[in-house]
């Protein structure tokens, strides 16, 4: 096909409005389906006329709710900060529920001034804890001379300034001007507390000394026979300070693995709430864990040797050289994997589900970031209501995704678009691309990262946070937002209804990391596979599965637990699944063997990558777990079943063992989307008659012609979410799985809906060209209409491109919109109508046609079908185009216009070229960027109808 022909064939989708009016019908767009934001309040500056005004303007935007998150304030508005939680805090969350809700959104709340949970009402006993140790060597006949003692060393860390530590008071809350102050981590020198001391001989012998110990850490011990070494426990103050905090929420972080700190800490929000009605509060938010992105890590609890003794089954006491990497290789992994099993555990029981409960009693669900965790996160994701994600790798958003499908929640959600760009060059068109990963890794709720909160008498461009994407009115991009909204509500209307539809759970094998040392910690941190799973089998095991397009979920040994099987099929959280795999898991826990071995003794297939697992992880009775492993795994008697592919068969199922994953889910009866051979991403979610698919292009070529469908169809509807029409696809063998015909620019998308049944309807309205591009020349009228910081005067020109090159210096520092308008008359062709190609646009843009709007446009295809009826023999064609806030950003930082003026973290830079001599943001050597209609705008003849099959 010529270039031409195929550029302008490639929109899905465009018909008469009479056509469509029959067509397929979308779901409805409701305040669930809608994106929701971050709405940050800084300083919780915040006032009623100006909340009011903002929710009406985001709601006219398109986002469903938000959610409130207080941080660091803004220099000047000192007199217009309120304490978080405070009575007035309490009237101005009263305030925006009821707005909010006479508004028709929802509003969600993150439950700490900043991240993570922490505040100046946490205790240094409720506080987040390290451990530290000292070793001593003694022989037999000798007391120990030095003193069992530690002093801790001093740490101060702040935001941008240096802080001596000699001026601050203990606790830190107490401290004044915290907001200037935005400390990071703060630990007083003072000695710590013992935990425990243990002495261990060269013989094998091991005595606690602990209570030998008096209070100025004199040891009253004489070593019998023998050379001993004594490690002694000292637990810390870990010091992390909540970030980011705004007035009122400074302080210290909780101790996450302690169930009375975290109780104690949400007894807080029932003080403050009492005599308030949170009811249309939604849920509570965390933002991730965050605890050790400082010194050192928070890896205690004082009740951690009890804990360990009753989930282990063993005295840790007995183990520290092996806790420390001090015993043999394989006993120092054992007793670390222990370790953190426990850690993993206490996270989930004592902080994430205790606050689960806890917000139960207030009728409102939990929001959580669990990545970054230093325990399983499937896990902590699963007692999670809405399990939220962020970042852009695919694996890493199915860890959320995963969670909620093998546990039947509905909704997956994401912190969306954080740093797509530099400050202010992020594009609709860049933002698209980032929500359709998102959708593509299985969320179906997306948040926005983020608008603030801005006073309407605030200069432009109003109160802004340092990450890089700002969804708020004062962005050139919100004139034309409205179209993102609305697309990403049609997508996610659709990927709200039904089911999950992956074939494979892909077994995480946590037992394998938990047991790998990381350097000096005993931590591990969880976020996705790059951190926990980094080079082992699991990365690339699941990279080939996307790349090949077999769709699968996450699942953890305790969600395996709860899965049930009777013949070949899986069931769990209301899905069924197809098979197990275990991507070359070497330790595996006895009950989660047991149940993979059961599922296939009632009939289903296992899949097992390389080999099947070598031993039992931990330390506990593990000659005794050994032997059983050894008993179950020797049941299995494999035979070759071609292709690399060995089989046993158990009961009314089978386990099949090889290398190629490729092959062993062939062998297993699973098939692939074939799609992502031609450049198609997917994600798939069954309903009651059918299945429904989220496609996506974000390949550089175009992608036209037959894709076959890998699930039962007689009928596909075809749905364009951006341009919002539809109409039944052309299907041919739609016997069986059918070949739909697609037409997918490169970054566009679309959705189908398929069906069992034999549907009718109008036929979808794919676009032939039927001729050659009719250039649209003539005089343009440029007409600045909005923006700033001042409109440059109106142009004519018969030559497009950027406004930037046009005479006179306001148009290079211009920032907002221009309107286009040219005539032309009736083109030649004789087809049903004209695609309208407007070439290049910075960045985004608004089509009428004799005074009819016709569509807009974000990019980054910039067409749209006109039909023969809305054309006349003279016809007036306008475009108003809005480009970045860059131009004018640029402009303010050349002539020190102070608009940087945020506590804590200010404006950050990306990149660090764009860093001033303060390590703040600056766009004062940035060059104009293009701006506005370039062109060239062309108009070809097309017809619109069904592809032949």
């Amino acid at each position: 096909m010529k270039k031409s022909t195929f550029a302008l064939s490639l929109l899905l989708s465009l018909a008469t409005a009479q056509t469509w009016a029959q067509a397929p019908k979308w779901p409805a767009i409701t305040q669930q389906t809608k994106p929701w934001t971050r709405w940050w309040w800084e300083g919780s500056a915040v006032n009623p006329k100006d909340l009011t005004n903002l929710l009406e303007q985001y709601q006219k935007a398109g986002l469903g709710g938000v959610e409130i998150t207080t941080i660091y304030g803004v220099h000047g508005a000192e007199s217009q900060f309120i304490d978080f939680l405070s009575p007035k805090w309490m009237d101005m969350l009263s305030h925006t529920l009821t707005e909010a809700g006479r508004l028709g959104m929802g509003v969600d709340m993150a439950q700490a001034s900043g991240w993570p949970f922490g505040g100046p009402w946490v205790t240094p006993t409720d506080a987040c804890k390290y451990v530290t140790y000292q070793t001593y060597s003694v022989k037999g006949g000798e007391q120990l001379k030095e003193a069992v003692t530690f002093m801790q060393k001093p740490i101060v860390r702040a935001i941008n300034h240096q802080v001596d530590i000699k001026t601050l008071v203990d606790p830190v809350a107490k401290n004044k001007d915290l907001q200037s102050l935005a400390l990071d981590q703060v630990r007083f020198e003072k000695p710590l507390p013992l935990q425990t001391l243990m002495a261990y001989s060269d013989k094998g012998e091991t005595v606690d000394l602990t209570s030998k110990v008096d209070a100025q850490g004199k040891l009253n011990w004489t070593a019998p026979a023998g050379n001993w070494t004594l490690y002694a426990l000292f637990q810390g103050w870990h010091g992390k300070q909540v970030e980011r905090a705004g007035p009122g929420g400074e302080g210290d972080v909780i101790d996450h693995f302690s169930k009375t700190a975290t109780q104690h800490y949400l007894q807080r929000f029932d003080e403050a709430f009492k005599g308030h009605d949170i009811k249309p509060l939604r849920a509570f938010f965390n933002d991730s864990y965050e605890v050790d992105d400082a010194q050192g890590e928070s890896n205690w609890t004082p009740q951690m040797f009890a804990e360990f003794q009753k989930r282990r089954g063993y005295d840790l006491h007995k183990y520290l050289p092996a806790l420390f990497g001090k015993d043999t290789d394989d006993r120092n992994r054992r007793v670390l994997c222990d370790y953190r099993e426990t850690i993993s555990e206490l996270l989930l029981e004592n902080y994430t589900q205790t606050w689960s409960d806890w917000a139960k009693t207030q009728g409102a669900l939990i929001r959580n970031q669990a990545h970054g965790s230093p325990a399983n996160i499937l896990d902590l994701y699963a007692v999670t209501d809405i399990p939220e994600t962020e970042g852009t790798d695919l694996l890493r958003i199915k860890f959320a995704s995963s969670a909620a499908n093998v546990t039947g929640k509905k909704l997956a959600s994401s912190e969306s678009a954080t740093w797509e760009n530099e400050h202010f060059l992020s594009k609709l068109s860049d933002i698209k691309v980032a929500m359709d990963r998102y959708l593509l890794g299985g969320v179906n709720h997306t948040f926005y990262h983020g608008t603030n909160y801005s006073p309407q008498a605030a200069a432009w461009p109003g109160w802004l946070f340092y990450a890089a994407v700002h969804f708020n009115p004062n962005n050139t991009f919100w004139t034309d937002f409205g179209k993102l909204n609305t697309y990403v509500a049609h997508c996610q209307s659709f990927l709200q209804e039904g089911k999950p539809n992956n074939d494979v759970l892909v077994y995480l094998p946590i037992y394998d990391s938990f047991s790998n040392p990381s350097g000096k910690v005993l931590l591990q941190h969880y976020d996705g596979i790059e951190h926990g799973f980094k080079g082992m089998p699991v990365e690339n095991t699941t990279e080939a599965l996307l790349k090949k397009g077999y769709g699968f979920d996450f699942i953890s040994d305790k969600q395996l637990q709860r899965v049930t099987g009777a013949g070949a099929a899986l069931h769990t959280g209301g899905v069924t699944y197809q098979t197990v795999l275990l991507p070359d898991a070497r330790l595996v826990p006895l009950p989660t063997l047991e149940r993979v071995l059961t599922l296939a003794q009632n009939g289903a297939t296992i899949v097992v990558q390389n080999q099947l697992p070598t031993d039992v992880p931990g330390l506990g009775n593990l000659d005794a777990r050994r032997a059983t492993l050894k008993k179950l795994l020797g049941q299995l008697k494999f035979a070759d079943a071609g292709k690399g592919v060995q089989k046993a068969a158990i009961g009314k199922g089978k386990i099949l063992v090889g290398k190629d994953v490729d092959q062993l889910l062939a062998a297993a009866g699973v098939k692939r989307e074939a799609m992502v051979d031609q450049g198609v991403q997917y994600v798939r979610r069954s309903h009651a008659k059918g299945h429904y698919y989220f496609l996506a292009n974000h390949g550089e070529k175009a992608v036209e012609g037959w894709v076959k469908l890998q699930t039962p169809a007689k009928s596909v509807a075809l749905y364009n979410p951006m341009t919002e029409k539809s109409g039944m696809a052309s299907v041919r063998n739609a016997g069986s799985t059918p070949e739909v015909y697609l037409q997918l620019a490169p970054g566009e998308s679309c959705i189908l809906e398929t069906n069992e049944a034999a549907v009718t309807g109008p036929a979808y309205a794919y676009l032939k060209t039927a001729g050659t591009p009719q250039p649209v020349t003539g005089t343009w009228d440029i007409n600045f209409v909005k923006g700033g910081p001042e409109l440059p005067a109106k142009v004519q020109t018969k030559e497009l491109g950027s406004w930037t090159n046009l005479s006179g210096d306001a148009v290079k520092k211009f920032s907002g919109t221009a309107t286009y308008t040219t005539s032309f008359p009736m083109p030649t062709g004789s087809g049903e109508g004209w695609i309208l190609n407007l070439g290049k646009v910075a960045e985004s843009a608004r089509v009428q046609v004799n005074g009819q709007d016709v569509g807009t446009l974000i990019g980054p295809v910039y067409q749209v079908f006109i039909p023969k009826s809305q054309l006349k023999a003279t016809n007036t064609l306008t475009v108003s185009v809005s480009n970045a806030m860059a131009n004018r950003i640029a402009d303010m930082d050349k002539n020190h216009v102070e608009w940087k003026k945020f506590y804590n973290v200010n404006i950050a830079a990306r990149l660090p070229e764009n860093r001033d001599a303060n390590g703040v943001f600056t766009a004062e050597k940035w060059a104009p960027r293009e701006s506005g209609l370039i062109g060239p705008v062309t108009l070809t003849p097309a017809t619109t109808g069904a592809q032949v099959q």
